[in-house]
């Protein structure tokens, strides 16, 4: 159905292609081969696609329209402002200048409302269509101007804002009609992360633009996935960073899309779903699953004027659910008071966040926070996020009052300067982590206490002392991923280590879902497994079994030597071995890894390996 065309419009690190799909439908594609963006969904660093859909108007009559009544070119899901110069290039290669240009806009922050701008201008006769939710979030937006960071000004010569074009309002699924016989089907699909969510499917082709939903952060020219498995891991990451903190709206959109006689899935970002999208459907629920069974509850309050606030909630999410604790996210702009004070009543933690605007918080976040001050129970733990500009009033409010108000903090307030970088993501997922932990190990001891004897039938149970018995040998996983300020790294103590193959030589190595260094090992990437040596074990052991605050340095007061790949080997190990991740499998609470082993090297020739011990299969 759709084979990209030679015409790309070109600038270093972005371009765009055109993909036909249809008759009088095409589609741009946008392409970033590199890490675009600091936000936790592109941690997998395999770049980004930005899917847009462009159908070209004619003069063919459907429905109410009479013969020979021009329908006009309509644009779906453009991109953010990232991609503007290539995207401009190749859509005026398209549509003239004078043409009625209607944008069905799916998603909108500030990004997009940047490059809806220049579209404007180019187009004078633009018309926007948007959900309610979204209408009213493109009059906040249009107009305001991202404040400068340190050292920059704005510029006097920066061109005028034009105005905000008229708006086509869908405030429920409603259907449009469009040249060369499609008809296009607007269904509003609103979620605390994308209030003005809208999806678009076109009828005659069973194609679903979906925007946020089922996408992908990875760069490839190729229209669809070459099959389900080869795009799985990175819509699993997309989902969990951004999908599983809501995970009960998401799964009534799914319900919603079931009706649909759907043929191909295009998502905002990444390859479509040709064949399998039931699959992926599927795979969405299930996803969902562990988040709606569990036992303990964050819920994640927050407002974002620029989308930076919603990074650091999308980061703490991430790392609080990597612990099986569910979290519930709520945008304080968009959620009806009785929704929040459900959810304040039945958490086991909660978090605001609030980025500062002219001083001051948004005034649902000052709401939110009397509800939190009225009804909250003070035994549960809280914690405070958001971005600013030139200060933090709206932090330093939020702190002050649920400080005075009785409340016990889990966290220190995490208060980012504009836009968090990489290092500081990885920090705040750490910070989610430890916050989930704590509510684990609490609910442990209560359950201890509560138990017959003090202890769980499951940890003294004969199969469970047979698992016990299964040992392996101790090693020391590290890892360096990335350069500069960018650079992250990370380690473990792993004794669930085994080969699992000649040819090539690998193993495999277990880790838990709740270890910091999991999301530094996804397919690709590249780690040391130091196998240690008996009876030179305790250092290494005591330095990385000791718990490090979020962000900490694992490697500090280390000597270390580095593998041929840059992987940090510890001199101290009998052996080392540099291998990449080719595979993941979800196994309950831990991750197993298949990697093949790159290169690698006995340190002590006469010494025997660590081996670990234990009674019982219940616990390390």
């Amino acid at each position: 159905m759709a084979s990209s065309t030679a015409a790309a419009a070109v600038t270093p690190d972005r371009r765009v292609i055109r993909i036909p799909l249809d008759e009088g439908l095409v589609c741009l594609r946008g392409l970033s081969p590199k890490r675009l963006r600091f936000e936790v969904e592109y941690g997998l660093e395999r770049g980004t696609t930005a899917n847009s859909f462009l159908f070209l108007g004619d003069t063919t009559a459907i429905g109410q329209h009479v013969e020979g009544h021009p329908l006009p070119p309509v644009l779906v899901h453009p991109p953010g402002a990232s991609f503007a110069e290539p995207y401009l290039e190749q859509l005026a290669a398209l549509i003239p200048a004078e043409a009625a240009l209607k944008v069905v806009v799916g998603h909108v922050n500030p990004n997009r409302v940047a490059l809806l701008r220049q579209l404007a201008v180019r187009w004078p006769a633009l018309m926007l269509v948007a959900s309610n939710t979204g209408a009213k979030l493109l009059s906040e937006l249009w107009c305001q101007q991202k404040p400068p960071k340190p050292g920059e000004s704005a510029s006097p010569g920066a061109p005028a804002i034009p105005p905000l074009p008229p708006v086509d309002v869908v405030k429920q699924e409603a259907s449009r009609p469009l040249g060369h016989s499609h008809v296009l089907r607007l269904i509003p699909v609103p979620t605390p992360r994308w209030p003005g969510g809208l999806m678009a499917f076109e009828e005659s082709t069973g194609l679903l633009m979906s925007g946020k939903f089922f996408a992908a952060h990875l760069c490839s020219e190729a229209w669809a996935e070459a099959n389900r498995s080869s795009t799985e891991e990175d819509r699993r990451y997309y989902y969990d960073c951004l999908m599983a903190a809501m995970a009960r709206p998401v799964e009534a959109v799914v319900d919603r899309l079931d009706e649909l006689d759907i043929r191909t899935i295009a998502p905002g970002h990444g390859p479509a779903i040709a064949q399998s999208w039931r699959s992926l459907l599927a795979d969405y629920r299930r996803w969902g699953e562990r988040q709606e069974q569990a036992r303990l509850s964050v819920a994640l309050l927050f407002a974002s004027a620029y989308g930076n606030t919603a990074a650091i909630a999308d980061a703490l999410a991430q790392g609080i659910a990597r612990t099986g604790v569910r979290v519930e996210s709520i945008n304080c702009e968009f959620t009806p008071p009785e929704q929040l004070l459900a959810a304040i009543r039945a958490c086991d933690a909660l978090l605001i966040g609030s980025p500062t605007l002219g001083g001051h918080a948004p005034t649902p976040i000052v709401s939110a926070l009397g509800t939190v001050l009225a009804e909250g129970d003070r035994s549960k733990p809280v914690g405070v996020f958001g971005s600013f500009g030139w200060s933090g009033e709206a932090l330093e409010l939020l702190e002050n009052k649920l400080r005075d108000g009785g409340f016990s903090f889990a966290f220190e307030p995490i208060k980012v300067k504009f836009s968090p970088d990489a290092a500081t993501i990885k920090t705040i997922e750490e910070t989610g982590t430890a916050l989930g932990r704590q509510l684990k190990a609490s609910q442990r001891r209560q359950e201890r206490r509560t138990a017959a004897g003090g202890l769980s039938e499951s940890r003294t149970g004969p199969a469970i002392q047979a698992l016990g018995r299964v040992v392996g040998s101790l090693c020391v996983l590290t890892t360096r991923k990335g350069e500069g300020e960018s650079q992250l790294s990370g380690a473990m103590v792993a004794s669930w280590v085994s080969q699992a193959s000649f040819s090539p030589p690998g193993f495999t190595v277990a880790v838990a879902r709740d270890r910091a260094v999991e999301a530094l090992l996804h397919v690709g990437d590249r780690f040391a497994l130091n196998v240690l040596a008996a009876g030179r074990e305790s250092g290494p052991m005591k330095q990385f079994l000791k718990p490090f605050p979020p962000g900490a340095d694992r490697f500090a007061g280390l000597a270390l030597e580095a593998s041929p790949g840059g992987q940090p080997v510890l001199p101290e190990a009998l052996a080392w071995l540099e291998a990449s991740v080719q595979q993941r499998m979800e196994c309950g609470d831990h991750w197993l890894l298949y990697a093949r082993v790159e290169q690698g090297g006995v340190l002590d020739a006469t010494g025997l390996t660590a081996v670990h011990q234990r009674r019982s299969g219940g616990t390390y």
